[in-house]
């Protein structure tokens, strides 16, 4: 009985204990897109907010949901635009870092099993200070035109 008092006693100063992480980074809006069976690539996007004091950086993440997963980003090369992969996304101090399609994001590679539309993704982002928060973003259908607000995203159409 003392064990488990103990145990429980742990466990609830670590709750209260949490890394700081958890109170400078917030997430929000964040889903996986739906892609049709079959598909072995995903992508997931959100928004990270700093409340804190120091510039913070996304490099890395994981997810049970795919064997890889990847931060990408869309650049215009000689007209052309081309996914490529960074090794951070920057979270400056007290701003955040929209990840959107038509920009930064996560891909998911080589999906290890089907998603299916409104269930949860677990995905376990890595911050350049060592720490990691863990997300469940819901599988949905991106429309890319209701987010493209004007902008040219390399879909062949010029504004």
């Amino acid at each position: 009985m003392i064990l488990l008092r103990s145990l429980l006693a742990a466990v609830g100063l670590a709750l209260v204990t949490s890394p700081a992480l958890a109170d400078a980074v917030s997430i929000d809006q964040a889903q996986v897109r739906a892609v049709p069976p079959g598909s072995e690539t995903s992508a997931a996007f959100m928004t990270l907010h700093n409340s804190g004091d120091e510039d913070i950086a996304l490099v890395g993440a994981s997810s049970p949901a795919a064997e890889v997963v990847e931060l990408h980003d869309h650049t215009d090369v000689d007209g052309v635009m081309q996914m490529r992969q960074v090794d951070h996304v920057p979270v400056p101090a007290g701003g955040s870092a929209a990840l959107a399609p038509g920009g930064l994001h996560m891909m998911l590679i080589k999906l290890t099993s089907p998603l299916v539309e409104g269930e949860p993704v677990e995905l376990t982002l890595t911050f350049d200070n060592g720490e990691s928060q863990v997300v469940e973003a819901p599988v949905s259908r991106i429309n890319l035109d209701a987010e493209d607000h004007g902008h040219d995203h390399g879909h062949g159409h010029k504004h």
